[in-house]
């Protein structure tokens, strides 16, 4: 399901949490891609809109993603890489000129031919997480758009964005948000582990 209406006109979540609070501004501070499941934040109010974008403008937001990617991931890394948006193509390029980024990865869990990483977007540009996987060698399951060899059959990747944390934009309380892995078979090799 798309975040938020796309030419296709299939039903969006955005769509949908604005039905469940008729009256109510809902906002929309982030998105995350239509094949990735995990956390989503919505903003019941036109000031705790602007609040969340203002945190997710200054980076004051801590980002973590699950991903099954391929092949074996030793020891953490930090990928740094210049990506630019190709807008015709839909998909990010990593490319001199473009805006720079990095991941900080850890890995989790290894199996026979792919790993589970946890990771750490540094800044939040197009694709970054997929585009930086698979320039790195280790595109993320089921990412045929970005390398994986076959598609997974419910047309998801395994990437998971697991949990947002952040301090509250108007009590400065510290909030963490987790969504657990899905119950799907792309993730059923790797809930057995404990996550902390």
């Amino acid at each position: 399901m798309p975040v938020q209406a796309d030419p296709t006109g299939a039903p969006d979540l955005l769509s949908a949490v604005r039905a469940w609070h008729p009256g109510e501004a809902i906002g929309l501070p982030h998105r995350i891609d239509r094949p990735v499941s995990g956390v989503v934040l919505f903003a019941r109010t036109v000031e705790a809109l602007r609040g969340l974008n203002r945190l997710f403008r200054e980076r004051a937001v801590e980002k973590t993603y699950l991903a099954v990617v391929t092949g074996t991931v030793d020891g953490d890394l930090t990928l740094e890489h210049s990506m630019l948006h190709d807008a015709k193509a839909h998909r990010a390029r990593v490319a001199d000129g473009g805006v720079r980024v990095s991941l900080v990865l850890r890995p989790v869990l290894r199996g026979e031919r792919y790993t589970l990483v946890e990771v750490r977007p540094q800044g939040g540009a197009f694709h970054q997480i997929r585009a930086q996987l698979a320039a790195a060698g280790h595109p993320i399951k089921g990412d045929v758009k970005y390398g994986a060899r076959r598609g997974e059959r419910d047309r998801s990747i395994a990437l998971h964005a697991w949990s947002i944390a952040m301090h509250h934009p108007f009590t400065g309380e510290a909030l963490r948000v987790e969504a657990p892995l899905p119950d799907t078979l792309t993730w059923a090799p790797w809930r057995t582990f404990p996550l902390a």
